[in-house]
């Protein structure tokens, strides 16, 4: 127990050295956590408990950026570690709490395109740390480097969308929307058992067990959220990769990429380390 609690005392004050480094990523870190911890509490005075939880995991998720930066020994760029906090809140409490998933149109959309975006940034990052690496003897290309960002994003959006169909599925959710279409076109209605398509357009109004549904047409059960997800997340993914390319094609003069992408640490910002060594002393 001793030990665990000196462990925790090390990364605590690490934590919060790393926290301060950047001062505008710390203010903007500062103020979103303000904001949440009152959305806590007013959702207990409303004895909403599911949202307080939710809360809770968003103060959670708001320490992951310091925290990876510590373990990993990167430094992440302040406009990309504002970039993530901006991303958590939004998702989470302006999203889920605010209900602005079905409030503000788009916002679905606009929130999955910056995750292709960041899921780029996390896969470039990891190959090109490697690929700097003083223990490794290969290089890659820059073509090869935007290509693997890429790939990276697309499987993580693919990834997600496999487990927003499994909520779906077993916990009876609606992560998937539903969208509302006039038309549509499908073989199985084919009175003849064909493979000929059969189209009902103009559609207005659709009953279900006698009752009007009063969405003023039919129903597409997620497909096609499930779709326009995945090529916002490829339009994120495919704008990293091209910002990643040209990074590396000039290394250190891209300044636009530079403030996107994250570097090794120098030994006097490893916090963790120096605060190891403190302990040891």
């Amino acid at each position: 127990m001793s030990r665990l609690y000196h462990q925790y005392q090390i990364m605590r004050r690490a934590m919060k050295r790393e926290m301060r480094e950047h001062r505008s990523s710390f203010i903007v870190f500062s103020v979103l956590r303000a904001l949440v911890v009152l959305v806590m509490v007013l959702q207990a005075l409303n004895h909403n408990y599911e949202n307080v939880l939710l809360c809770a995991l968003t103060l959670l998720l708001m320490l992951l950026p310091s925290f990876v930066q510590l373990e990993l020994r990167v430094e992440l760029p302040k406009t990309l570690e504002i970039i993530i906090l901006v991303f958590i809140f939004a998702a989470e409490i302006l999203g889920e709490i605010r209900a602005f998933y079905v409030r503000v149109p788009l916002w679905d959309t606009m929130l999955h395109t910056v995750t292709g975006f960041l899921a780029a940034a996390v896969g470039f990052s990891l190959v090109d740390l490697l690929n700097r690496s003083k223990r490794q003897t290969f290089q890659l290309s820059p073509v090869y480097l935007a290509m693997t960002a890429f790939c990276f994003s697309m499987t993580i959006g693919v990834l997600w969308e496999f487990f927003e169909f499994a909520m779906d599925q077993v916990f009876s959710m609606d992560m998937q929307k539903d969208t509302v279409i006039h038309e549509i076109h499908s073989v199985l209605l084919n009175p003849q058992g064909r493979n000929a398509r059969v189209t009902i357009d103009g559609i207005e109004r659709v009953i279900v067990n006698g009752r009007d549904l009063g969405v003023d047409g039919y129903l597409d059960i997620g497909l096609i959220d499930t779709m326009k997800d995945l090529f916002v997340n490829f339009i994120g993914a495919a704008c990293f990769s091209v910002f990643g390319y040209f990074y590396v094609k000039s290394r250190g003069k891209n300044k636009i990429a530079g403030n996107l992408i994250p570097e090794l640490k120098k030994e006097e910002n490893d916090f963790l380390t120096q605060e190891e060594q403190r302990e040891d002393l």
